[in-house]
């Protein structure tokens, strides 16, 4: 089976809301070894909705749409896909009491409009939503099946988990598992040529590379008949993966940097402290995302001017005369003055130019020095982290927050 996705909504199309959906629903299509091949948006027009659908179902056997599930006049996608099947509207009672029940525990009042969002095209399989009133729906026919959630994405991703995955995985005896292999530091071209042969000659499992900022994904997925059989397939495949990239490879299945990062610090039971300056809170931000991070992530100090890093980090005013700072011997003094006013195991520092303005030939903009200081000592790393383009400021202090916590995270893997 193959699938196209797609988004309805003007809004969509303005660029008033990001269509996450789309990103999403691939994800969740590629784990279960659905194709996804195409992905459209179109706005809240019945005839173009119309075209949009009929040219999805000449190249996919199965079409996502997300959004015009309302009671207004303009959510028409329930219409338009009930005409594509040659099916009549009916009224599905189950969903108007779920959505009377929703509208009386928010004490808003039902007019008549919220019953359109309970008339369902005739033989509709309806997946209640959980989160909203608009309920979800799937029709098939002629060997085509059409999937239709509601446009938040709140509601859109509690329902695919909940009603719309179980409904894919009983149509196929087979069973789809991946994990993913996190690597920093190295490019996905170079990935790519160590891996060539592998990615190519390797059907089951399927090893497909993913780039983000600073950072490649592995994704290897397998079909089997149960979990057991996944997993002793692609047990040998992700040991490969982490051989053949031991300095690259952070994790599996650890979802980002921080979450592996806050992960291993409570697993070795240690604490962390950062200093920042040209991240200016970034990295801490990062850290007290993941679930846990209480535990392990102790305080962070934001300290721009060269006073503050001596008020607050101890940071001597003879290295900022005779170094500047931006410089190793800064980052070094900051790093000692967190871990030593907060009581961390780890103190962490980044020091910076992120530009647009401030470079020198001897500084230019995108020279960073982030430093650790811990159990196993003191490290130091000069990074220039200027790629000359027009976001340049975002993507040097992304880039120095992913490179700060793999600093730690690497120095601790090596305790």
């Amino acid at each position: 089976m193959n699938a196209e996705i797609l988004c309805v909504g003007t809004e969509l199309l303005l660029g008033d809301i990001t269509n996450t959906n789309a990103a999403f629903l691939s994800r969740q299509l590629a784990a279960l070894g659905i194709g996804c091949y195409y992905q459209s948006v179109v706005g809240d027009n019945a005839e173009r909705l119309k075209e949009s659908v009929k040219l999805a179902f000449s190249r996919a056997d199965m079409v996502i749409t997300t959004g015009g599930l309302g009671p207004t006049y303009d959510d028409i996608t329930k219409e338009t896909m009930a005409e594509c099947f040659g099916l009549e509207m009916e009224l599905h009672q189950p969903s108007l009491d779920h959505i009377r029940a929703v509208l009386g525990r928010l004490s808003r009042e039902f007019t008549k409009n919220n019953e359109k969002q309970a008339y369902m095209p005739k033989g509709a399989t309806v997946f209640e939503n959980g989160r909203g009133t608009a309920p979800g729906l799937a029709i098939e026919g002629k060997g085509k099946l059409a999937i239709m959630l509601p446009g938040p994405p709140a509601e859109m991703t509690a329902m695919f988990e909940k009603k719309v995955r179980p409904f894919l995985q009983a149509r196929t005896d087979k069973l789809f598992l991946s994990h993913t292999v996190h690597l920093f530091g190295i490019g996905e071209s170079t990935v790519e040529n160590l891996l060539h042969d592998v990615m190519t000659e390797r059907t089951n499992p399927t090893i497909a590379p993913y780039a983000k900022q600073g950072e490649v994904q592995l994704r290897v997925t397998v079909s089997a008949r149960d979990r057991q059989e996944a997993e002793q397939l692609l047990a040998p495949v992700v040991k490969e993966i982490q051989a053949l990239f031991p300095e690259y490879v952070y994790g599996v299945d650890v979802g980002d940097m921080q979450t592996a990062l806050v992960r291993l610090l409570a697993e070795k039971k240690l604490t962390l402290a950062v200093a920042e300056s040209c991240t200016g809170g970034m990295i801490a931000a990062r850290l007290t995302d993941p679930p846990g991070a209480s535990k392990v992530f102790l305080s962070g100090v934001v300290s721009y001017s060269n006073q503050s890093k001596i008020d607050l980090l101890g940071v001597r005013e003879e290295t900022l005369l005779e170094h500047g700072a931006i410089s190793a011997q800064t980052a070094t003094e900051m790093a000692r003055g967190v871990r030593r006013v907060s009581g961390a195991d780890i103190g962490l520092a980044v020091t910076g130019i992120a530009g647009p303005d401030g470079g020198t030939p001897e500084k230019p903009v995108g020279l960073v020095f982030v430093a650790c200081t811990g159990p196993w000592g003191e490290k130091v790393l000069e990074l220039n982290l200027s790629r000359g383009l027009a976001n340049e400021r975002e993507l040097i202090r992304g880039s120095a927050c992913l490179h700060a916590m793999n600093l730690v995270l690497r120095e601790v893997i090596k305790l």
